[in-house]
């Protein structure tokens, strides 16, 4: 039986992805962090080693031995006190987790990177993965730099000979997100009648197992230092919210609050939250990434892997339906 060292298990994908590999007949293995909460574990058939991305003894023996390793532990926050820390986990963290994969011979290493590393379309017309920033200075907020550094970084161990394949997922919607994703925080807030009106902006919105299956996809057939998006549908943030109402029975904001509002908001937001140490309601590079469309074309994962994902609307009423099953809306039935 195979083996597969999945980082990140705990969290939204890689907890999807843990259960896919599972139906898949292979044996898992996931990196837990020391105090983490392992709810999206509870009841599978999973060995644990406990550590983290920059723990290089729990990263050899998560390694040791596996066919195939996932890398899918990030800090996905929009805003945080200390980039520098981010910084760490992301780049330093993915840089040891594919060092400790290539020493251990694993045959083919899955990094999860996101389109934050890709730069969006400056209109409406998709972008895919030729889509470059000309630098890390080009790239907006602090989370989004973290990505375009370790994708880089990865993708130079492949040009060095690693067995390495990224993929770039959209916006992933589904369950499993306990915490929720700064994504799934949208839906939780207008699931409990707390977003009042909506920003003119655009994302991608995709199934997260159909993220699961897209790693697996690239381990099976993907080329090494190749990256592949992982995206589903390009919808106008209006367009996700009127499927949101249709699906939960909820209200759509009907009152569309101009950018530059927007803009001064989160800005007096983000200072105030920078004195405090407390987490801004709308943070300034939320609001940043908002002036852009985030629509992008998974045409190249559809070609060479075989990629194909299901509607936003079942992305969507499959996260009504998890949140609501797991007490994050406040008068779910």
């Amino acid at each position: 039986m195979d083996t597969a060292f999945v980082t990140g298990g705990t969290g939204f994908v890689g907890a999807n992805l843990v259960r896919l590999l599972l139906e898949k007949g292979l044996r898992v293995r996931a990196l837990v962090r020391q105090g983490s909460d392992r709810a999206n574990l509870d009841g599978l058939d999973v060995e644990t080693v406990k550590g983290g991305v920059l723990d290089q003894d729990a990263l050899r023996a998560g390694c040791a031995g596996a066919r195939y390793v996932f890398h899918v532990a990030a800090d996905y926050r929009i805003w945080v006190p200390d980039p520098a820390e981010m910084r760490r986990v992301n780049v330093d963290g993915s840089v040891n987790v594919v060092r400790a994969a290539a020493a251990a011979g694993a045959e083919r290493v899955v990094y999860c990177s996101s389109v934050a590393a890709i730069m969006p379309p400056h209109g409406r017309t998709p972008v895919d993965e030729t889509s470059r920033y000309p630098g890390v200075d080009a790239v907006p907020g602090d989370y989004k730099k973290s990505k375009y550094l370790a994708e880089l970084a990865v993708l130079e161990f492949a040009a060095q000979g690693a067995p390495v394949v990224a993929v770039n997922p959209a916006a992933p919607i589904g369950p499993y997100d306990r915490k929720p994703t700064p994504t799934g925080k949208i839906l939780v807030d207008f699931l409990n009648g707390r977003m009042p009106s909506y920003i003119d902006t655009g994302l991608n919105v995709v199934h997260v197992r159909d993220v699961a299956l897209g790693h697996w996809l690239a381990a099976q057939k993907g080329r090494v230092g190749e990256r592949y998006i992982l995206g589903g549908e390009n919808l106008t943030f209006k367009g996700i919210l009127d499927i949101l109402s249709e699906v939960s029975g909820r209200p759509a904001p009907r009152f569309k609050t101009p950018y530059a509002v927007a803009y001064g908001f989160a800005a007096v937001d983000t200072a105030v939250s920078r004195l405090t140490g407390s987490e801004p309601r709308a943070p300034l590079d939320a609001v940043r990434m908002a002036k852009h469309y985030m629509w992008y074309d998974s045409g190249k994962a559809a070609r060479e892997l075989g990629y194909a994902p299901a509607p936003a609307r079942q992305a969507l009423a499959d996260a009504v339906a998890w949140f609501k099953a797991n007490g994050y809306v406040r008068d779910a039935a």
